[in-house]
């Protein structure tokens, strides 16, 4: 597909100059009339879209004996417009091509022949041919006007070639501005792509803030939020991507969630919380692993412990990850919920994936300890005892629980009764 580089070729054919005695530039340039007329009737021919009429009659009048080179050039030039509203480029630069190997021609039609041949090598995609042009143009001219700068820049621009397409492109920027005249778009987008591909962000946020000056868009808001994130100002970040989302400018599920993450960095999990819930209830952000993860972070970080927990499980079962079950159970744990604590470490034992088994072993002991499954607990005890990190904790456990099997073991032990016969008479001996 071709990449036209907002650049938007304007083809004149100068009928003006076809008057006989007309002054242009540095000399007198003359058209007999019967040329003029000639070219006339093939310019109606292109604005009829005829052609290949055009092309026939433009050759033929090309054999006319006694043409000057002006005139030899202004039938190559009508022939190449007419090429480009074919879409034949090709042809078009070819023609431009015959036009410039004319002799004598004026400065003015050598210096926009030049202009437009670059442009149609840029949509092309020829960008060494693109350059070699401009390089031509620029040596003929004293001060190039800014546009020339420009499409020096974007031919540099174009080979990837960013630090020397700087130069031209500011320049450019900067003698529009010194007429007077405010910076066209793409020109500032072109800078905005270069210092980004510099990683100088401090500039890049210069000019984001020129474009919204000038060319208010949402899309230039989120890209100057995303420039202060890359300067580590995530606060100002925040607040632009806050007022986006406030004017209902938010729309992505990736920018709803970078929102989150950013009220998270923040300290502010309630309102991460409640956008993630509200969001995923409405379809914008997508329900996922890792979506309903964060959501459940930020409720427990609110600590809000009952709202993390259904999604933190919603994201369990969805992945099957043994991990996530077990921070699932410590959610459970914080609220004392100990039978689906135990319930979800043993799942995520059983899944696998467990980067901490002897950790999930010491938590599933304390779960059945206090539902008073001793037996149970100790053998998580003894799990979590193979492995030197857990070691120490869990031999103090395991002592814990031990001793709690003894004691009731004591209490269920049955008291031997004392016969009636006995007991009254020790009631007898005290009277």
């Amino acid at each position: 597909m071709r990449r036209l580089l907002s650049v938007l070729i304007a083809i004149f054919i100068p009928v003006g100059v076809f008057a006989q005695g007309e002054q242009e530039t540095k000399q007198t340039v003359a058209m007999s009339q019967s040329v003029y007329e000639e070219l006339q009737e093939s310019q109606v021919l292109a604005e009829e879209e005829r052609y290949s009429e055009v092309h026939k009659k433009l050759a033929k009048l090309r054999e006319k004996r006694g043409l000057s080179n002006y005139e030899i050039a202004q039938i190559w030039n009508l022939d190449a417009y007419t090429y480009y509203q074919e879409e034949r480029y090709t042809n078009a630069i070819n023609a431009y091509e015959n036009l410039l190997a004319q002799g004598e021609l004026p400065e003015a039609l050598i210096q926009s022949t030049l202009k437009t041949m670059a442009q149609l090598y840029f949509t092309e995609e020829k960008y060494d041919d693109a350059l070699r042009t401009v390089q031509r143009l620029m040596d003929m001219l004293d001060d190039p006007s800014p546009d020339v700068y420009m499409l020096l820049g974007q031919a540099y621009f174009q080979k990837g070639d960013y630090s020397r397409a700087l130069g031209p492109i500011k320049t450019g920027i900067d003698k529009y501005r010194a007429q007077g005249r405010t910076p066209k778009e793409n020109w500032l987008l072109l800078l905005r792509v270069i210092y980004y591909e510099q990683k100088d962000y401090r500039n890049m946020v210069a000019v984001l803030k020129e474009l919204l000056r000038y060319y208010p868009k949402d899309r230039y808001v989120l890209t100057l939020a995303a420039a202060y994130s890359e300067l580590g100002d995530t606060k100002k970040q925040l607040v632009l991507t806050e007022a986006l989302y406030e004017a209902g400018k938010l729309e992505t599920s990736n920018h709803l969630t970078n929102m989150a993450n950013l009220y998270l960095m923040h300290d502010l999990p309630y309102k991460a919380a409640k956008v993630l819930e509200k969001e995923m209830d409405s379809g914008r952000i997508d329900t996922n692993e890792r979506n309903l993860r964060l959501m459940s972070q930020a409720w427990y970080q609110a600590r809000e412990d009952e709202k993390a927990i259904p999604p933190l499980r919603r994201a369990a079962e969805m992945s099957g990850d043994g991990e996530l079950y077990v921070r699932l159970a410590q959610a459970h744990i914080n609220l004392e919920q100990w039978e689906p604590a135990a319930e979800a470490i043993q799942e995520g034992l059983r899944r696998g994936g467990v980067k901490r088994p002897d950790t999930a072993n010491v938590m599933l002991g304390m779960a059945l300890f206090n539902q008073k499954k001793l037996r149970g607990a100790r053998q998580a005890f003894a799990a979590a005892q193979s492995d030197s990190r857990s070691a120490r904790v869990a031999r103090q456990w395991m002592n814990h629980v031990d001793s709690e099997i003894e004691r009731a073991q004591t209490l269920q032990q049955e008291v031997p009764t004392q016969a009636p016969r006995e007991v009254d008479e020790m009631l007898r001996d005290a009277g």
